[in-house]
């Protein structure tokens, strides 16, 4: 005998069948709220209304609006972190496995129809101990691949941990270049920064061609 499923909350009003689950609408009703209106200006009966639920529904998905907030953040983080992993010790030059990871990490902040990267900046965002054990294990994953470069035996370790900390704030930094310009070629951008980040780590101009080859098949 299967055991019971768990019934989902009645809508409050009907909607056009989008393909999410009443959870995914919660979390896509806030990205669009928080990003255009701000965090502390949207109430759950906002996130509700725009989802099509009632109020009262959202507690069977969340605690409240900030557990909202920390799985939106994670959400920008989380993917990235899973891609490092992978590319850590897969068949490639490190240099060629870093620059996929910046294009995978662009691919992602630049995705989707709301900039959610912006949410970094809210006053909030550094009470999410989950959030910021992430976005530190990214970056640890970010130094992890710069150190096994051919460079970095040349660099002492504050050097190192210099450019690894560039590399990822220039990732990040399509944050605002995309609040900036909404309509962004993704992939042009992502493989630009991708270039940028492995000149910022001592890549000389003239392998960059040779290891977007090699690291397009990692994407």
């Amino acid at each position: 005998m299967s055991a019971p499923r768990r019934v989902g909350r009645p809508r409050a009003v009907a909607t056009p069948p989008s393909g999410l689950t009443p959870r995914e609408e919660v979390l896509a009703a806030a990205a669009e709220l928080f990003t255009g209106q701000g965090y502390a200006a949207t109430t759950t009966r906002e996130v509700a209304e725009r989802a099509g639920i009632r109020q009262a529904s959202i507690y069977h998905y969340f605690k409240g609006k900030e557990e909202i907030l920390a799985s939106l953040l994670e959400s920008t983080v989380r993917p990235s972190l899973e891609a490092a992993r992978a590319l850590m010790d897969a068949p490639a030059p490190a240099e060629a496995r870093l620059w996929a990871l910046c294009v995978r990490d662009v691919r992602l902040l630049c995705s989707g129809p709301h900039n959610l990267g912006v949410l970094y900046l809210l006053p909030e965002a550094e009470r999410f101990a989950r959030f910021q054990e992430l976005r530190d294990a990214l970056k640890d994953a970010y130094a992890g691949l710069l150190a096994r470069t051919a460079v970095a035996s040349t660099l002492t370790e504050d050097e190192l941990a210099l450019r690894a900390r560039l590399i990822f704030s220039l990732v990040e930094g399509v944050i605002l270049i995309r609040r900036d310009a909404s309509a962004l070629p993704v992939e042009q951008v992502a493989e630009a920064t991708a270039d940028a980040a492995l000149r910022v780590g001592g890549v000389p101009d003239d392998d960059l061609p040779h290891l977007r080859e090699l690291g397009r098949p990692l994407l």
